[in-house]
């Protein structure tokens, strides 16, 4: 069945005020009519069988559904160059990231708009629509490495670089099981020596994703790959 994201306001009395965008995605785009049904969903874990009705739609019933990680996942990103980040939200998403923090590293060359940043919340969304999230992602406004990297407290923390002996993620996550984690993966060229003695003095352990070099675009999904298959089995 197909499924749309409204934001919580639009409810009132079992009915949803559907927005133009949404009216013109439900009749012109899914070619639904009156009278059928979709499901809507609010984006924080709440799911209505609905019924179309001209602009706006009745509700029918709450559905009861978890298709999420028991595991709240934050992905600090360093930005890589052109239009790599749509895929990593994408396909984050549907792995079941819970943030996404796209970050300005010394070795970023992409300085995003507000503009790039409301695209990735709309690929966010869409992705979560089309994998049954019951939860949409926050995607946040960009920011410096520096910046951020000591905004983590009561949580795990990794940091992950491509050289050296550092253990793999994947032995981490086995022998740390926990309710929240905080990956950091670089953009094109890794992070620098002084980033990482940055991420260390805040508390990230340093880890691997293998005996191979990944593109910036690859790390974040062989760490939600990881995630999602430890705590999914």
């Amino acid at each position: 069945m197909q499924r749309i994201a409204i934001a919580p306001n639009q409810i009132q009395n079992q009915q949803i005020t559907l927005t133009p965008e949404q009216q013109h995605y439900l009749y012109r785009v899914l070619r639904l009519q009156k009278g059928d049904n979709f499901i809507a969903m609010d984006g924080m874990g709440k799911w209505w069988l609905s019924q179309l009705s001209n602009s706006s739609a009745q509700i029918l019933q709450q559905l009861i559904v978890d298709h999420e990680l028991p595991i709240a996942v934050t992905l600090i990103v360093a930005l890589p160059k052109g239009n790599g980040f749509d895929d990593i939200v994408r396909c984050c998403t549907e792995l079941g990231v819970s943030c996404i923090i796209p970050v300005i590293s010394d070795r970023t060359l992409l300085k995003p708009s507000v503009q790039k940043v409301e695209r990735w919340r709309r690929i966010s969304q869409e992705a979560a629509e089309q994998s049954e999230r019951t939860k949409i992602p926050q995607i946040l406004e960009a920011v410096a490495f520096k910046q951020i990297i000591s905004s983590f407290v009561n949580t795990t923390k990794y940091i992950c670089v491509a050289r050296g002996d550092s253990p793999h993620l994947l032995q981490c996550l086995q022998n740390q099981p926990q309710k929240n984690v905080v990956v950091a993966t670089g953009a094109e060229g890794g992070w620098t020596k002084q980033e990482v003695e940055i991420a260390l003095q805040n508390g990230f352990q340093q880890v691997s994703l293998g005996n191979r070099i990944l593109r910036a675009v690859t790390a974040p999904i062989v760490v939600m790959s990881l995630i999602s298959a430890i705590n999914e089995v």
